[in-house]
């Protein structure tokens, strides 16, 4: 997916969340909406620019200052989670049916 596309709609989301008074809620939302709404390769998109221009700035593409600081801030939340093998699950305790807390 192209960046700048990312860049954009990730700016727009900063521009819903930057009119709530409450800093520190607009940035977990930001941060929550883009974990919830977007696709893993597009947060991996997003990171991957960011690590290319940690200052969000790239030419004319910009990332907006409340989401930059809310991806860098939630990075960990926005990674993408890598599914674990079953083999690789702890074992169930003794006694327990497998499967079964």
């Amino acid at each position: 997916m192209d960046p700048h596309n990312l860049i954009r709609m990730a700016n727009r989301i900063g521009d819903f969340f930057d009119a709530m008074p409450d800093r520190p809620e607009a940035l977990e939302g930001i941060a929550g909406h883009i974990q919830k709404f977007w696709e893993p390769r597009m947060r991996n998109e997003l990171l991957a620019f960011l690590q290319r221009h940690p200052d969000g700035v790239d030419g004319d593409t910009r990332l907006a200052p409340i989401v930059l600081q809310a991806v860098t801030q939630y990075r960990e939340r926005l990674l993408p989670r890598v599914a674990t093998p079953a083999s690789a699950a702890p074992p169930a305790p003794a006694g327990t049916p497998a499967g079964q807390p």
